[in-house]
């Protein structure tokens, strides 16, 4: 299932609970696809990032290459988006913005608005879609399949959510400065067409429109990629216990509401029935919740990854566990 939606997508999203695989499960599906001649990118928004770790070299903020096949047709980029460099761009540009409306004696209230803004929880979800917008932009341009290894359950389901709030947010904006710029042309033609300050609002009026159409547009483009099933799917990865598998179900029933095409599950480390007493046990339980996933969503498509013996560190080990997902 995951590696056929990974052939048949552009833009794939790996989510769940923390701990589960995730990063692991996106890292050997992008190398697949790699070995198939694909140029992938691999990006991480979790914050406890693992891909360095996990291919064994340095990964940062800007795309460095993981993988290249030995023809050089495919290759893995990878990226771990860097929650506080994020931030940083992010209020620097609207900090920017602001101190170009406002008068110079205003600009030191900007600042500490701004250094107040960067501690809320709404700014940091703001700036990591605004840059997953930018970088599912980027990616569509200039690789053929882009692989997100998310941040674990409920910060993934709002960041999903996020764009058609802000799209309608950002609409109500642009309705509100309409209202104001109209109200603002009649008050300057009482002044005269010739006034100075006419032309300087009638330019700042017609750039705080420019803003917030390009930040509309952005999320509007993000919003139809995530709901586009030809284009996108996202898949849930989980282990065979109680609590994943119970927020497992509440993700896809979330992620159903906002539109976003779910293409399935994979089940991570599941005991083997023949290696002693104990793990027989274990598998027996692991049944039970697996049947309890199946009746709650039964026409969701599953993959079933077997508990591995090696550390999945590496592309050897990668390419072990894309076998056991093909």
């Amino acid at each position: 299932m995951l590696l056929k939606l990974a052939t048949d997508r552009k833009v794939l999203f790996l989510g769940g609970k923390g701990g589960v695989g995730k990063t692991v499960t996106a890292s050997a599906t992008a190398l697949h696809q790699a070995q198939t001649g694909r140029n992938v990118l691999l990006v991480s928004t979790d914050p406890a990032h693992n891909l360095g770790h996990l291919w064994e070299q340095p990964v940062g903020d800007d795309p460095v290459e993981l993988f290249r096949t030995n023809d050089g047709a495919g290759s893995v980029h990878g990226i771990e988006i860097d929650p506080q460099r994020t931030i940083d761009r992010y209020l620097a540009e609207v900090g920017q913005t602001l101190r170009d409306f406002m008068p110079e004696h205003l600009h030191p209230q900007v600042t500490k608005h701004l250094e107040l803004a960067a501690q809320t929880p709404g700014t940091h979800e703001s700036a990591m879609l605004e840059r997953i917008a930018l970088t599912v932009e980027d990616g569509l341009q200039h690789y053929d399949l882009v692989v997100f290894d998310t941040a674990p359950t409920g910060h993934t389901a709002r960041l999903m959510a996020l764009p058609e709030i802000m799209t309608f947010w950002t609409e109500g904006l642009l309705n509100r400065r309409t209202k104001a710029e109209k109200f603002g042309a009649a008050i300057r033609s009482l002044d005269g067409d010739d006034d100075p300050q006419s032309a300087s609002g009638e330019n700042r009026d017609r750039r705080i429109r420019q803003m917030l159409l390009r930040r509309k547009t952005r999320f509007e483009t993000m919003r139809n990629v995530l709901t586009d099933k030809k284009l996108t799917s996202f898949v849930i990865v989980l282990i065979p216990e109680r609590v994943p598998v119970l927020e497992t179900i509440e993700l896809y029933d979330n992620l159903r509401k906002t539109g976003i095409d779910v293409g399935g599950f994979v089940i991570n480390r599941v005991s083997p029935n023949d290696a002693g007493e104990f793990l027989a046990d274990r598998r027996e339980r692991e049944e039970h919740h697996m049947a309890g996933l199946r009746t709650q969503l039964p026409k969701v498509d599953v993959d079933i990854v077997p508990l591995m013996l090696r550390d999945l560190v590496g592309t050897d080990a990668l390419m072990e566990l894309a076998e056991q997902l093909s």
